[in-house]
């Protein structure tokens, strides 16, 4: 059985500038059992297509959708719900881990 050692919870709303970026630096940690959880707060940008690409190229990576903005608070509070991990880590989707070994 593969336990999940880290949740990282990435609330996401209108931030297309940046999240590749952000998602990239998570994705090239050398901690390997990680879930992704982001949550689209109602973006009205691209954020949410980006989102659905990583996904197809990522089984570790989940997307709850808001279906109004409720803010940062209430984002965060979804990702909790649904993260089955040991840890919790949050993020910033217009942040990025410094280097590979952050988690």
């Amino acid at each position: 059985m593969n336990t999940i050692a880290v949740s990282v919870i990435i609330p996401v709303y209108n931030v297309e500038d940046y999240l590749e970026e952000c998602l990239d630096s998570v994705l090239c940690q050398s901690l390997e059992n990680i879930e992704i959880i982001c949550i689209d707060d109602s973006s009205t940008d691209n954020s949410l297509c980006i989102l659905k690409r990583y996904k197809e190229q990522q089984e570790n990576i989940c997307i709850i959708s808001h279906e109004q903005n409720k803010g940062l608070s209430a984002a965060r509070n979804s990702g909790l719900k649904a993260a089955k991990g040991e840890y919790i880590f949050f993020l910033d989707s217009d942040d990025m881990l410094a280097d590979n070994t952050v988690l």
